[in-house]
């Protein structure tokens, strides 16, 4: 059984695919909402896992990390926000370099140079790879090379859901990190980053790709500055949806995945909905505004007049293929939310709070106890749970071919009490 901790936890989505392997226990969780006097997604989470592991409700800032030593876990995974990873020398300057305040990656950061889990597994949105637009590829170089002075290698992919036979086209970016002590790096060391991404990397199996990659982006091959502050300064790069990093040295290619078959919106519906999520006609025409094509004359805070437009999307959306990306606004009258004409009644609704959740791959009513407002903004927050179980698989995979030769904690301190 692979040891789990648990960063950002939100509903557990993590926790649910990992768990489905069998092969998982996640020993410790947190989950906190930083100004938020009810913490629903703490209090699901809680629920849902009761009695099983320890559940954190703290700033993950105020967390020791050196108290969950003795839990001895080899995974750390957690789904963290895209912010500015620049960092900065210290004021006294041989203090070394300084994160910004409040960016959650230092705290990953944090808990990787004391607990020293074999890997890591983190979820972002795909813009991550371009982040900031005026130095395009800076914040994630700063993590790579973060990762790099922490002794693990790195391999990422931009994963599209519904190209792996789940229900909604969602974007995400897979991090999947391994210390490289490790018999799975040892094994690869002669084999080329290529290679690697096409056949013997941590996502090539669970999710294959096509032997060609796209010819509209060449392959790149770069090596990281030394110092974390010249990358943070100077350093950018064109990441691709996929590629590796070791010993600082980078590839990233664009790969194209060999598509499954993909469940449809339709396929995940309910029968026998509540009237109230069936659109009034008021709402409709605010619908088909929303969603239709524009074009509109505004005026910026300059003064100067420019023309805003937008292309029309389907409406209502296609029953016959996968529900688009799902949004923490989902179930408001907005462009992004989902609109589909009921099977049964043939009258145009939003999607169910239970819609939602199977769109995540979330058991149905997961989610139950909160408001319905906070059930579509949790889903929208969530990942793909199917996702995750294929990743857990893989790296129970991996993990089965790995001496056990991890010390346990109190063997440790057994040792240096004699020293």
């Amino acid at each position: 059984m692979i040891k789990a901790l648990e960063l950002f936890a939100g509903v557990g989505g993590f926790r649910l695919g990992l768990e489905a392997t069998k092969n998982f226990e996640i020993v410790w969780g947190n989950q906190w909402e930083p100004s938020k006097k009810v913490q629903d997604a703490f209090n699901c989470y809680q629920r849902q896992f009761m009695d099983q592991g320890i559940h954190s409700n703290k700033d993950i800032a105020t967390v020791d990390e050196y108290s969950l030593k003795y839990l001895n876990a080899q995974l750390l995974v957690g789904g963290f926000p895209c912010q500015d990873y620049s960092v900065a020398r210290s004021l006294s300057g041989e203090q070394g370099i300084q994160g910004k305040k409040g960016v959650l990656f230092w705290e990953i950061v944090r808990f990787l140079k004391e607990l020293r889990p074999k890997y890591v597994l983190l979820e972002n949105v795909d813009r991550l790879l371009k982040s900031p637009s005026k130095q395009r590829g800076r914040d994630f170089s700063i993590m790579l090379a973060s990762f790099r002075d922490l002794n693990y290698s790195v391999e990422w992919r931009v994963i599209n859901a519904a190209e792996y036979g789940q229900a909604q086209r969602r974007r995400r970016v897979f991090i999947f990190a391994i210390r490289n002590d490790t018999e799975y790096i040892k094994d690869r060391e002669k084999i080329t980053d290529a290679e690697i991404l096409h056949k013997e990397g941590f996502f090539a199996k669970p999710f294959p790709i096509k032997v060609e990659s796209s010819s509209k982006h060449a392959a790149q091959l770069r090596e990281l500055p030394e110092d974390i502050l010249e990358v943070s300064d100077e350093f950018s790069m064109k990441y691709l949806n996929a590629g590796i990093m070791r010993n600082g040295i980078v590839y990233t290619e664009e790969t194209l995945a060999q598509e499954e078959k993909s469940k449809t919106l339709g396929e995940i519906l309910e029968s026998n909905v509540d009237e109230k999520y069936y659109l009034k006609e008021a709402a409709i025409e605010k619908f088909k505004y929303l969603k239709g094509p524009k074009k509109i004359e505004r005026t910026a805070a300059s003064g100067h007049k420019y023309i805003f437009s937008e292309g029309g999307m389907a409406f209502p959306d296609p029953l016959d293929k996968p529900g688009r990306t799902m949004l923490t606004s989902e179930g408001t009258v907005n462009r992004s939310s989902h609109v589909v004409e009921d099977p049964t009644t043939k009258r145009l609704r939003i999607l169910t709070p239970v819609e939602c959740e199977r769109l995540n791959g979330f058991p149905d009513n997961w989610t139950e106890g909160m408001s319905e407002r906070m059930r579509y903004f949790c889903m929208g927050n969530a990942l793909v749970v199917g996702l995750i179980e294929r990743m857990g698989k893989r790296i129970s995979e991996i993990n089965s071919t790995e001496p056990d030769t991890e010390i346990k904690f109190k063997e440790m301190e057994q040792l240096s009490f004699f020293n």
